[in-house]
């Protein structure tokens, strides 16, 4: 499908990529893994040709078809509803649809057979490219990715640029290429989205290759792993937990032969200090010289990921209640958030609180955070000190200052070195301080923000997406420092894997109402797996819905398949009902035409008008007997469907 041979690749002298190598093959499924810098969405848009090559080559099937989601679609801006913006995708399909239109409409003032013809052959190629099912596919991806069906008729415009990057997925996945790029495609997806979304890449046909910073997302999408480090491609032949692994075991390998090289090294440089001003060993001394200079060097193994060395203490401890909410309530108008619900925070709570986007999450951190009014109690904790990180508050850092500076300025009255060991845990080292955060990537102000909020003596931490645009290695020094810290926290996040190892309660907002599991994430996700089973298991027991089993027997994806069919006739019968009404006027026409005596006084026009009539009759039977046909299938789909 794509070869990429011996790629070389720089940003300015910077280099990229050198002498790469990676094979796409169809149905490969390739999670592209990697610190961020290192150039994976960069290899991307090599991959696509917005970027060209400074070396090597680049090989490509003429039937590979590329869709390429990355963060450049977020600028797209049209006032069209989000379903027309998603069936885009259907390019061919629409501009035939706008063709079979102007040609019924031609029939109503010239019907001839070309034209029967070309409405024939312009419908069978609609057929095939699924022109009748377009807008049902269209709308189950949309609903798919989290919209519902009364938003899909609102405009682009009107959706945050989360919501309008679902959009842009969704016509990508519509297009259905060869070859899907997704550029961090979970960023603006939740839990229930991207669960979807795994589903749908399990049975996408073609490749897929993936940059992403969530690991379980990767476990479940992908069978093979590159990863972008030193200027090269590395295979993995197989997910990422298994890239940990068997990356383990080369690091092992590798530092054993490193080791040895150096040990051979270190003894040939000495053989030739010793020996170089002797005559009767100089020539073997030079021999040993140009050995070492011919030695292909064993790369030393970098070190694990980044360990945090730094303790994240505040001096104030709150008392035993954190935080009460009581007979909370919060509406915006009509859309209520919730009702009447009672929300506890204790000394040491590690609370992730997960869930759909629209229920509520954010609201609540901010209602909790006391900038949010609400119908009911609030009641702060003694001695409690708040801090509260989310996206926006991005925007709060000083531009002007040099990361040093950000964080002196926080007020923590740490000294110069703890705060720089500090930035050294958030992988910024060296003369790296001193950067201004106007030149920072949206990654690297996350991580000084963050180190922002751990550093502000507060006893009490909420943390909105805080796993937003950082690399894995960012996010393990995250869990890294949340684990050590001694305070209360409450975090929203959508990556399973952060919520596993930061948190010991789940909140879930269900029915108006907050809800806790006391544990972690996979077992809140066992136990709603048993209570989803248990629920269906008593629908299933009710009378009415025994006698809906009997009469319907089929698995869901045949009731779907018989629904879309349905669909498609539908819109075949609507397309011929308005060609027999156009058929009927015409025929109207000519016994009009008929009908006046003076036709009759002339023998050729008579002929004429006949042979029109005639024809248009003859056409008309056609077409009703098509309505008939139809008209049957529809009844008999409908009848399999209400069985």
């Amino acid at each position: 499908m794509i070869s990429i041979n011996n790629l070389s690749f720089h940003f300015g002298s910077r280099p990229m990529y050198e002498d790469a190598n990676l094979h796409i093959k169809p149905k490969d499924k390739i999670g592209l893994i990697g610190l961020n810098g290192t150039g994976k969405s960069t290899l991307l848009r090599i991959i696509v040709g917005e970027y060209k090559p400074d070396g090597g080559s680049i090989q490509m099937s003429k039937e590979t078809t590329i869709g390429f989601l990355n963060q450049d679609l977020l600028s797209y801006e049209t006032h069209e509803s989000i379903l027309l913006v998603a069936m885009q995708a259907f390019e061919e399909a629409l501009s035939l649809q706008k063709e079979i239109d102007k040609v019924l409409v031609e029939f109503e003032n010239n019907f001839h057979d070309n034209l029967v013809d070309k409405l024939a052959g312009l419908q069978e190629r609609f057929e095939a490219l699924g022109g009748y099912t377009m807008q049902a596919e269209a709308e189950a991806i949309l609903e798919g990715l989290g919209f519902t069906t009364e938003e899909l008729q609102q405009p682009l415009a009107s959706f945050s640029g989360g919501w309008r990057m679902r959009v842009m997925l969704a016509k990508i996945l519509l297009q259905k290429p060869s070859l899907l790029l997704l550029d961090e495609p979970t960023n603006h997806l939740d839990l229930p989205s991207i669960k979807w979304l795994e589903t749908y890449l399990e049975r996408f046909e073609g490749a897929v290759v993936i940059v992403s910073h969530d690991r379980e997302f990767l476990d479940k999408t992908t069978n093979t792993t590159v990863e972008v480090s030193n200027s090269k491609l590395n295979v993995y032949a197989g997910s990422y937990s298994y890239y940990v692994e068997e990356k383990a075991m080369r690091n092992e390998i590798q530092k054993g032969a490193y080791e040895n090289q150096q040990a051979h090294i270190r003894q040939t440089e000495r053989f030739i200090e010793r020996f170089k001003a002797k005559a009767t060993k100089a020539k073997q001394a030079q021999s040993r010289m140009k050995q070492l200079e011919r030695l292909e060097r064993i790369e030393e193994v970098a070190p694990d990921a980044a360990k945090v060395n730094f303790s994240f203490k505040f001096n104030v401890q709150p008392g035993r209640h954190v935080l009460r909410l009581e007979q909370m309530s919060k509406a915006y108008g009509d859309k209520v958030i919730f009702k009447d619900t009672n929300v506890h925070v204790e000394r040491g709570d590690k609370i992730a609180l997960i869930g759909g986007n629209g229920k509520g999450k954010s609201t609540l951190l901010r209602i909790i955070a006391g900038t949010e009014p609400i119908k009911g109690k609030r009641e702060l904790g003694h001695n409690v000190i708040m801090s509260f990180y989310a996206q926006h508050q991005l925007e709060s850092l000083s531009v002007e200052n040099e990361m040093l500076q950000e964080l002196q300025q926080a007020g923590s009255g740490k000294t110069e070195m703890e705060l720089r060991t500090l930035l050294g845990s958030f992988l910024f080292t060296g003369d790296q301080v001193f950067k201004k955060i106007k030149v920072l990537s949206g990654g690297e102000k996350s991580r000084v923000a963050l180190a922002k909020t751990l550093i502000s003596e507060a006893n009490f931490l909420m943390l909105d997406e805080p796993t937003n645009h950082l690399d894995m290695q960012s996010v393990n020094i995250l869990i890294q420092a949340l684990e050590q810290y001694e305070g209360t926290f409450i975090i929203i996040s959508h990556d399973r894997y952060f919520v596993e190892n930061v948190a010991t309660k789940i909140w879930y907002i269900e029915d108006y109402q907050l809800k806790e599991y006391p544990g972690t994430y996979h077992e809140y996700e066992t136990f709603q797996e048993k209570r989803d089973k248990e629920a269906k298991k008593q629908v299933a027991e009710t009378p009415e819905a025994k006698q809906v089993q009997q009469k319907q027997p089929r698995e869901k994806s045949e009731y779907n398949q018989l629904n879309n069919q349905l669909k498609q006739v539908n819109r075949q019968l609507s397309d011929v009902e308005k060609q027999v009404q156009q058929l009927e006027e015409k025929l109207a026409a000519h016994e009009s035409e008929l009908a006046d005596p003076k036709v009759y006084s002339d023998v050729e026009l008579l002929q004429q008008v006949t042979a029109k009539f005639e024809k248009v009759k003859k056409e008309l039977d056609v077409a009703q007997e098509k309505w008939e046909e139809l008209m049957l299938e529809v009844e008999d789909l409908e009848a399999k469907l209400a069985e």
